[in-house]
């Protein structure tokens, strides 16, 4: 996966504390899946979301029909 992408950006919502932290590889905007892994163990494993289900996920968190950890 780490060949497939050129840089991964750390959530906005991903405090400073060590704690729970996502990063989001940036792709191209043609590409299907959106690469997502935890930024404490960059080595680890890499989800795949298929990015209309990604830009869902997005827009209810932006509008607030999602809960967001405190």
């Amino acid at each position: 996966m780490e060949n497939m992408t050129s840089a991964w950006r750390k959530s906005s919502y991903s405090g400073n504390n060590g704690g729970e932290c996502i990063e989001v590889a940036l792709t191209s905007p043609a590409s299907a899946l959106v690469p997502v892994r935890d930024s404490k163990d960059p080595s680890g494993p890499v989800l795949l979301f298929p990015a209309a289900a990604w830009g869902s996920f997005l827009a209810a968190v932006r509008d607030g029909s999602l809960p967001v950890g405190q």
